[in-house]
């Protein structure tokens, strides 16, 4: 019978601990990550030019590495040629939630690096 009542007590700590565990790492988790993200708040920045210019040098470089997995244009061109370049950054600047400009601006930037930089079909 004390066996029985020292495995109930030993299952019961150990769901405790572990509970108690999970807790602490997570709380000392979020204590980290609020401590990283007041660091680098950036939900307000000091020049809009220069972070459109940061977002559209961040999408070119996003258009770039995607010219590595995919060298040929996407879908069939247009009759158009370049319509896509000013077409797809005004819908990813619409569906951004924060900042039409921001969306738009890392759109183009990757828009117009894949452009010219696509292989013809």
């Amino acid at each position: 019978m004390l066996e029985l009542l020292f495995a109930f007590l030993e299952m019961f700590l150990e769901l405790f601990f572990e509970a108690a565990f999970e807790f602490a790492a997570e709380f000392i988790g979020a204590i980290i990550w609020r401590g990283v993200a007041a660091v680098f708040d950036t939900s307000e920045f000091k020049n809009p030019l220069v972070a459109g210019i940061g977002y559209m040098f961040l999408g070119g470089v996003a258009g770039g590495l995607s010219l590595l997995l995919f060298p040929h244009p996407l879908v069939h061109p247009s009759r158009v040629p370049g319509l896509s370049v000013v077409i797809s950054p005004v819908l990813a600047g619409l569906v951004q939630i924060e900042s039409f400009g921001y969306g738009f601006a890392f759109a183009f930037g990757m828009a117009v690096v894949r452009f010219f930089f696509t292989k013809g079909t």
